[in-house]
């Protein structure tokens, strides 16, 4: 579905489910999923450069937990689960390239997987286009 507002536009893949903190969760198989940084979230950042995750695969995680972080040429930001259940591993292409995260935030550049359920603050594709718009607002208002 295409989201544009001001200067800024993106495909949201319509079955995903977003959280506030604009990260993205597709369902691989039943109760896994791959988790990574919407387009929006990506742009903020800037270039990823480097990232680290604090816990093992296996590990328990719950929502709003911090698991790891990325750094961009704009910004370094911790990464906290958006997800309930069991850390389920690290995208193993961004040892080799970090800048997947950018060029295909919805797809090959996939942060990280955990089996278990979305947190209760993820929403479908409509619900994350009103998040965007608050975003973007609020934006607009400081510049």
């Amino acid at each position: 579905m295409l989201y544009q507002r001001a200067r800024f536009a993106t495909q949201l893949p319509v079955g995903y489910r977003y959280s506030p903190s604009h990260f993205w969760m597709a369902e691989q198989e039943p109760q896994v999923w791959r988790v990574g940084l919407t387009k929006f979230g990506s742009r903020m950042l800037g270039e990823m450069v480097d990232y680290g995750f604090e816990v093992e695969p296996g590990a328990p995680v719950v929502v709003g937990q911090v698991i790891g972080w990325v750094e961009g040429f704009k910004a370094l930001t911790e990464i906290a689960s958006i997800a309930d259940g069991r850390f389920a591993g690290v995208n193993p292409a961004l040892d080799q390239n970090p800048a997947l995260v950018n060029q295909d935030p919805f797809g090959a550049g996939w942060l990280y997987a955990v089996h278990g359920q979305p947190g209760a603050n993820c929403t479908d594709v409509e619900g994350y286009k009103k998040i965007l718009d608050q975003a973007i607002d609020r934006m607009l208002k400081s510049e």
